[in-house]
């Protein structure tokens, strides 16, 4: 499947430099899809070169004709759907339907940022003296390293491609290995779409060793990274003697809290289709779910019957909803933690195991417990899983605390009528985000990221792309 892409750089396919390759497989049933390349140290040097003759072009490309090709290339993408979303239900086993939604999300980033390229807005500041002007403007910061994770190859790709495209930067992209093919498919519609050459380059294979070579580089001058919080630190301290540029979207633990005068019916729909979104494989994840203690059996129970309905099974089957685990590593270390949950004392209400049936895949129920303690492992550790730790709570101000008492603040979820609560929750929140009666937290137009440990900088909205300027100021005197 992998045949006919490669390492892009300096605008054409080709294989590494030592021809190696490595095995990509399908988790629904643990078959191999095929071999993508593997790309060499010399293959990194070679992109690094191809981004530099690249960002000479880029910058010096007019914002309109920039804009023009970028929404080309949403255009591409939204025509592609089929084909795009096929490639990432194979490598990541989310259900087509949630592959499709992914497809039209990265096709509605594209398109936000060819507006934003013609909206980088300079600044005149009136001088204190009479005979010089102050002019503020933006320009490209250069070279972009952007890092991408599996969960969402195409939405947190085309963020980070598309943004540094709309400021005037090249960028070489690394999707993980456990996902190169939908963002191999990405690329190659860049490059039909006008893209010049050396202005976008993709490495395939080893993330540790590219991401190393990549940032130790001087041609490098900012990172954008998608992943946990762990590997954000370490490439943080690898980045500070570079003194490069960082966006950092890291590992979030949502709380989601339901007040006592909130809609359950529409609560638990909210709740499912957060959780369950690939499978819990999501940073904003609704993982510690406080209900106010006078509903919370029936915030429960309906939460169960509802997610008994769900169909496990092959994402290419367009009935399932829920596919598998990414990764075999990721269905150990999910079995690990139902354990320790219930070792700790939880109690399960439903699931707990793999699913019956399923010879093959790594499948595992959706999960929910009940007795859970603040305290336990599975408060603290991201599931990245269908894992569910029900809890209750007695007043707003004690569920606002309990909440806040994480070292991540990426996202929340609040469920209320009360206007006064949803404002005053909102507010007190210590995350990046907060949705309100709904699960939709990513959208193209509004800035994504978190705080605390979950990182900093914002991709999305009109902040997202004065992560990728360098800010110049000019004092000009008018004599000569």
């Amino acid at each position: 499947m992998y045949e006919k892409f490669g390492q892009f750089i300096n605008g054409k396919w080709q294989q590494s430099s030592d021809k190696g390759t490595y095995e990509v497989i399908n988790p629904s049933n643990e078959e191999i899809l095929g071999h993508a390349s593997k790309a060499t140290s010399k293959d990194v040097e070679a992109a690094l070169q191809s981004s530099l003759k690249g960002l000479e072009v880029w910058k010096k490309t007019p914002p309109w004709q920039r804009s023009n090709i970028i929404r080309k290339i949403a255009d591409k993408i939204r025509d592609k759907q089929d084909v795009l979303a096929k490639w990432m239900t194979l490598e990541v086993g989310k259900p087509l339907v949630e592959a499709k939604g992914e497809i039209n999300g990265a096709a509605d980033i594209f398109e936000w940022n060819a507006e934003e390229t013609k909206r980088i807005y300079g600044q005149t500041v009136e001088s204190r003296f009479e005979d010089t002007r102050v002019h503020v403007y933006y320009q490209p910061v250069g070279v972009v390293a952007a890092l991408s994770p599996w969960n969402f190859p195409a939405v947190l790709s085309a963020r980070k491609i598309s943004t540094a495209l709309a400021a005037g930067c090249s960028v070489i992209i690394k999707p993980d290995v456990i996902t190169p093919g939908v963002v191999m498919e990405m690329v190659e519609i860049c490059r039909e779409c006008g893209i010049p050459p050396g202005v976008v380059n993709l490495l395939s294979g080893d993330p540790p060793s590219i991401a190393q070579q990549l940032i130790a580089s001087d041609i490098v001058k900012k990172i954008s990274i998608t992943g946990s919080s762990r590997v954000g630190k370490l490439i943080l301290k690898q980045a500070a003697d570079k003194v490069q540029r960082v966006t950092m979207e890291l590992s979030g633990h949502s709380p989601f809290i339901v007040f006592d005068d909130a809609d359950i019916k529409k609560a638990t729909d909210i709740a499912i289709a957060a959780k369950f979104r690939n499978n819990g494989q999501v940073c904003i994840s609704p993982n510690r779910f406080y209900i106010q203690e006078s509903r919370k059996d029936e915030f429960v129970n309906l939460f169960i019957e509802k997610t008994k309905k769900l169909k496990i099974g092959d994402g290419m089957d367009p009935s399932v909803q829920l596919g598998p685990l990414t990764t075999k590593k990721r269905l150990n270390e999910v079995e690990e933690l139902v354990e320790t949950t219930k070792k700790e004392g939880a109690k399960v209400l439903l699931g707990g195991k793999r699913p019956q049936g399923f010879n093959k895949g790594f499948y595992y129920e959706p999960t929910i417990f009940d007795e859970v303690k603040d305290d336990y492992t599975i408060m603290k550790v991201e599931p990245f899983g269908p894992l569910v730790p029900m809890l209750s709570f007695k007043t707003f101000d004690e569920v606002i605390e309990r909440a806040n008492n994480h070292d991540l603040g990426l996202s929340s979820y609040i469920c209320t009528k009360s206007m006064e609560k949803a404002h005053k929750a909102s507010e007190l929140m210590e995350t990046g985000t907060v949705a309100v009666n709904t699960s939709l937290v990513a959208i193209a137009e509004a800035p994504f990221g978190g705080i605390k440990q979950s990182g900093y900088g914002r991709e999305g909205g009109s902040m997202a792309i004065k992560d990728y300027l360098n800010v110049k100021y000019t004092h000009l005197g008018l004599k000569g």
